[in-house]
């Protein structure tokens, strides 16, 4: 029951003076009227009635309110909002009483207070709701979402005291969480929280990354690059360990600086085609106090290794037969060579050679075209050819290799077809390139250090020695520059233009394609002393490098191959399928479709649109993978009949990477924001305080305008209408 009212007025000072003056002024024109007839009854009633009337409209602009009081009858909410992401498993929480004892978990440590008990010693008559949160993906526990949470309680609950957070503020998806705390402390609703997790990296050994590509070849080397990290306040040598489905395989020590992070990389050499699953791990050791993050599993499928290469040369220049050499003498290359010798009757003849350039249908079959020191003209390319190697590039995920020669015969592809795909700007005052008395040699740039292109020894600092100390050359192209979008892997050592050293291997991609640039004619030198260990090594690389994509998935008749081939959860997959039709071309128009069958057995289908214009054959199309795991991605065409399948290993976001250090500052922006605090574990009994201080809040206050009630003005009209008719009645008297 209201236990206080009464009614109130809401006056400016204007109105107010204004209403004062206007009702002396109505008192005294009434007076003087009934002076006037002599004091008559009727007209004393009729004008005590306009004193009415002018008083109450001056009421009305006073605005009369009637105000009724009500306490709250319900009990105040307390709402306790603890995080059971995956982060909360972080075993970071040191006993500081007992430091011998092992970690507690960040879960183990809030969970006494995951209790109503707790909480009801701020006020019995407190009504303690206890909430769990995370996120709204699936499965909920891999990330936090504090917005969300927050929100939701908003949502849900009324008549709030207050609002505890038992988290380590790890906020890793949804909106910010300061735009949730903005709306408590519009509404006045304090939040508190209390942080759990350490705020300093505990001692640590992780295995951040395992980078494994799509497939292997048999009995080929398979380079495994990973990333180690340390917390350690020492440099640390660990033994790192790969398994082969479960069993041993490999091992590796490894050099960890102190609080740093190091790359390196394993190889390993299938020597049996099948699927695999692949298991790197770092051995247990006694400083390591978070051993959750020590091992990372992935597949990978082993094929047989079938690639064809086509290399197109006019002259027979050193480099050009020891590149055929290297290429035949490789068990996974079947190498096609074309010897135009334009100055010649006859073209170069023996295995493996063809007497003619492909035509459009059989250069579809070629996985890498090296293109040597020949250009478009008489006895050499047409520009028909040179359209249609761009379109094996752009279209059909080929790679194009460019070995400019000391004739300059590729200077004529330079504003051709292919002058897009010319990974570097040449200087044309000089076509023929630079010959030198001096050596030159080559100097990887920090892009070449990493790729495993130009890997050539194990380490880092191996590697960059021999790169430095390989036998020399004596010519190179006249480079000025490499263009924007390529990427420079190895530069000259000495020799500079206005743009910096002169670049002489360059990579780019080009459509669905890949392309590199090779500046010099003597990679055959390197040979000396040490035959093919380097020279082969290169090449190889370079030929399994360019011809990845196109490995993915090929059938006779339809090839699909993705990016990236190492997805993660929620990333964009681009889907691209090369059809044939039944005859060998390129198909037009076609009905091309790709199921893409999820870990859970779930099936989205995507039917691929056609390319541009110029794309023949190509078909291409997307889809966002939404859980971690092995896909079975199946691609067929209508017209044709013909399909094909492969599997996509999609990683998880592992957006509550265990490990991180606790976020405090988000939680203390949130507690700041909504007039709360932030304390830690051992501190709640302060946070018990400042809840138990928090007032009751303030009675609600009805409010029922008068003025603007209807009842009211009809009332007023009613006295309008009494008045005009008592005139009526008085002037007839």
């Amino acid at each position: 029951m209201p236990n206080q009212q009464g009614l109130s007025f809401i006056p400016s000072g204007m109105v107010l003076f204004i209403g004062l003056a206007l009702l002396i002024l109505t008192v005294t024109l009434c007076g003087l009227a009934w002076h006037r007839s002599g004091y008559r009854r009727g007209i004393g009633i009729l004008e005590l009635l306009r004193l009415v009337l002018v008083g109450l409209v001056i009421a009305t602009l006073y605005q009369p309110e009637w105000l009724s009081e009500e306490p709250f009858e319900k009990l105040s909410n307390l709402v306790v909002l603890w995080d059971q992401s995956n982060s909360m498993k972080t075993k970071d929480v040191v006993d500081d009483t007992d430091i011998s004892r092992p970690p507690k978990s960040r879960a183990e440590t809030i969970a006494p207070l995951i209790s109503e008990s707790v909480w009801k010693s701020v006020d019995e008559g407190l009504n303690v709701i206890i909430e769990p949160f995370s996120s709204k993906l699936n499965p909920a526990e891999s990330a936090t979402d504090l917005h969300t949470g927050l929100s939701r309680v908003l949502g849900n609950h009324t008549n709030l005291r207050g609002v505890v957070v038992l988290s380590d503020g790890d906020w890793n998806e949804g909106k910010p969480p300061v735009e949730a705390a903005t709306r408590f402390r519009m509404k006045g609703i304090p939040v508190f929280a209390v942080g759990v997790g350490s705020q300093v990296p505990l001692p640590d050994l992780e295995l951040v990354r395992m980078d494994l590509p799509t497939f292997g070849i048999l009995n080929k080397p398979l380079r495994i690059p990973f990333v180690l990290k340390s917390t350690l306040g020492q440099d640390h040598d660990i033994s790192v360990v790969l398994s082969v489905n479960d069993k041993q395989t490999l091992s590796k020590t490894v050099r960890l600086p102190a609080m740093g992070q190091v790359q390196q990389d394993m190889v390993w050499t299938p020597l049996a085609s099948g699927d695999y699953t692949l298991t790197m791990r770092l051995p247990a050791d006694k400083q390591d106090l978070i051993t959750d993050n020590n091992q990372i599993s992935a597949p990978i499928s082993i094929r047989q290794e079938e690639l064809k290469v086509l290399v197109i040369e006019n002259y027979p220049r050193w480099e050009f037969r020891y590149l055929r050499n290297a290429l035949e003498r490789d068990p996974g290359v079947e190498v096609t060579c074309l010897l135009f010798h334009p100055e010649l009757s006859k073209m170069g003849g023996g295995r493996t050679y063809i007497k003619r350039f492909p035509t459009a249908s059989e250069l579809t079959r070629f996985d890498v075209v090296f293109l040597g020191d020949v250009g478009v003209g008489p006895n050499q390319l047409t520009t028909q050819q040179v359209k249609d190697l761009r379109q094996l590039v752009s279209t059909q995920a080929a790679g194009l290799v460019f070995m400019p020669g000391r004739r300059g015969k590729q200077r004529s592809l330079l504003s051709g077809p292919l002058a897009d795909l010319y990974p570097v700007v040449m200087d044309n005052a000089r076509p023929r390139g630079v010959g030198t008395r001096a050596a030159g040699h080559f100097v990887l740039t920090q892009s070449g250090q990493r790729s495993l292109l130009t890997r050539l020894e194990e380490t880092d600092q191996d590697n960059s020695h021999i790169w430095r100390t390989l036998p020399g050359f004596h010519w190179y192209a006249a480079v000025q520059r490499a263009k924007a979008g390529s990427e420079t892997l190895a530069m000259h050592d000495q020799e500079m233009t206005a743009s910096g050293r002169v670049p002489l291997i360059v990579t780019k991609t080009y459509g669905t394609g890949k392309i590199l640039f090779m500046g010099t004619d003597s990679a055959w030198r390197w040979r000396e002393g040490i035959e093919d260990r380097y020279h082969y090594r290169f090449w190889g690389q370079v030929t399994r490098w360019m011809a990845y994509r196109r490995q993915m998935a090929q059938g006779q008749l339809i090839r699909l191959f993705f990016s990236p081939d190492n997805p993660r959860v929620d990333d964009m997959v681009s889907l691209n399928a090369n059809v044939l039709d039944r005859v060998g071309g390129p198909l037009d128009q076609g009905t091309v479709m790709v199921q893409a069958i999820s870990p859970s057995g779930k099936t989205e289908t995507v039917r691929l649109q056609p390319g541009q214009e110029d794309a023949w054959g190509l078909f291409v199309g997307s889809f966002t993978p939404k859980e971690p795991g092995t896909y079975r991605l199946v691609v067929s065409c209508v017209e044709t009949g013909a399909s094909v399948q492969t599997d996509l290993s999609v990683q998880g976001l592992n957006r509550e990477r265990k490990g991180r250090l606790a976020r405090f500052d988000v939680l203390g922006e949130i507690a700041s924001v909504t007039n709360g605090r932030l304390v830690s574990v051992p501190d709640v009994s302060l946070l018990l305080d400042d809840l138990a201080a928090i007032p009751e809040p303030e009675p609600i206050i009805q409010r029922a305008r008068i003025w603007a009630h209807p009842l009211w003005a009809g009332f007023l009209i009613l006295l309008l209408c009494l008045f005009w008719i008592g005139r009526k009645i008085v002037g007839t008297v």
